[in-house]
């Protein structure tokens, strides 16, 4: 009897092809995976978000396991505003692993964590990224540092890197 584990030159996970969802908003998402290019049949361990060409759009580095090259998929879609965050603390930790930041664009509330993960063969950018569609301007970004100091800015411009300093309150 043949062994049915025996995947020949294949790992048994690289018969999963690789998924990128859209958010079509409203908690909807759309299957793009196939028209991204980044669907492929290989045993992906790792993926990266980063502005590579520093156009404010995130585009996608890709990772497989077993060596093979790496992907780099350049982010196509119409420019939009944006927002990106860097930290630095005084009473935190000197990063800011661990802030929680919040950015109100008038009735929409946008919120992320700041935990630059390691993961296989990848880690992540020491900034914050905020997609912000067509809005002008953020209203108010909210940084509750590890500390506990919670700092607000107001009408702050997008299309820049902001590099935030911890208050020493």
């Amino acid at each position: 009897m043949e062994n049915p584990w025996d995947a020949g030159t294949h790992n048994l996970s690289a018969y999963e092809r690789n998924g990128v969802l859209l958010n079509a908003g409203e908690g909807n998402f759309v299957d793009i995976s196939y028209l991204s290019g980044a669907d492929l049949d290989s045993d992906s361990r790792s993926v990266v978000s980063v502005d590579l060409n520093h156009d404010g759009m995130q585009d996608v580095i890709l990772r497989s396991n077993g060596g093979g090259p790496i992907h780099v998929f350049e982010n196509r879609f119409p420019k939009t505003n944006w927002l990106e965050i860097g930290l630095r603390g005084t009473k935190s930790n000197s990063t800011g692993i661990g802030a929680k930041l919040k950015v109100e664009i008038g009735d929409r509330v946008l919120h992320r964590e700041f935990y630059p993960h390691c993961a296989f063969r990848s880690q992540l950018a020491r900034y914050i990224h905020f997609g912000l569609g067509t809005s002008e301007k953020v209203d108010r970004l909210t940084i509750r540092w590890p500390s506990g100091v919670v700092q607000t800015l107001e009408d702050v411009s997008v299309n820049q890197h902001l590099k935030v300093t911890e208050p020493s309150q």
